[in-house]
């Protein structure tokens, strides 16, 4: 039987404004961490993942975090990106268009713009595939452990993530799940997923007020060479 992969199912790039970290970088800590498959997941555009995916095919996952006008959700096996600001529905329409993946980014983090409203959530909840049941930057455990026992009473798959904006975050939350190559193969790992995970310490978060200061400062790092 085969080892599971671990899998990085929630990190940024510096396609998202408030994170600084280049392609290289990410990929340099794939090989340093043991991470095998990293699913990047940049606000609201799947243009960076895409790009990283051509130059390291066999790692990367394009992904996607999306804001709708009630939460965030995640998606995964991205084929092209979903703006900003539509409703859930019309997002997942849009998703299950491109038969994409869906899970929700940090359903109850009480700090996050992106946290829902619980009946919110139970409306569209039969129609994704999983929810982020433990991110690793949230900073009230108990929100994390809600979200764990709204996806165990409703018997709905969970995903784990790091939320990585800053190089010390990536792969401190994994999801370990048997090897897959299609979406409906990524779905049917999720059914026995088992996780790490480890807390980013809160300072962390200022990491993301710094990379977006050091953008307005024309500070920008210039992408990986061949990007």
């Amino acid at each position: 039987m085969s080892q599971p992969w671990r899998v990085e199912l929630h990190c940024h790039s510096l396609w998202s404004k408030d994170c600084i970290v280049t392609f290289e970088t990410i990929l340099r800590l794939c090989d340093k961490r043991g991470i095998d498959k990293l699913a990047l997941t940049d606000h609201n555009t799947a243009e960076g993942a895409l790009l990283l995916q051509r130059m390291a095919p066999d790692r990367i996952i394009v992904g996607e975090e999306i804001m709708t006008t009630q939460g965030e959700l995640l998606a995964y096996f991205v084929q092209e990106s979903i703006p900003a600001g539509l409703t859930p529905q019309a997002t997942i329409d849009e998703l299950r268009a491109q038969g994409a993946v869906i899970s929700v980014s940090h359903p109850f983090d009480r700090l996050r713009k992106g946290a829902w409203h619980e009946h919110e959530l139970r409306a569209i909840v039969d129609q994704v595939d999983a929810i982020e049941t433990f991110n690793a930057r949230c900073l009230y455990a108990e929100d994390n452990h809600r979200a764990q026992a709204f996806a165990k009473t409703l018997g709905l798959r969970g995903t784990a993530g790091s939320d990585a904006h800053s190089r010390p975050e990536y792969g401190r939350a994994l999801t370990l799940l048997a090897p897959f190559t299609t979406p409906a193969e990524f779905i049917s790992a999720l059914d026995n997923a088992e996780y790490i995970e480890r807390y980013s310490p809160a300072w962390v978060h200022g990491n993301s007020t710094t990379a977006k200061w050091s953008r307005k400062l024309g500070l920008r790092p210039r992408l990986w060479e061949g990007g």
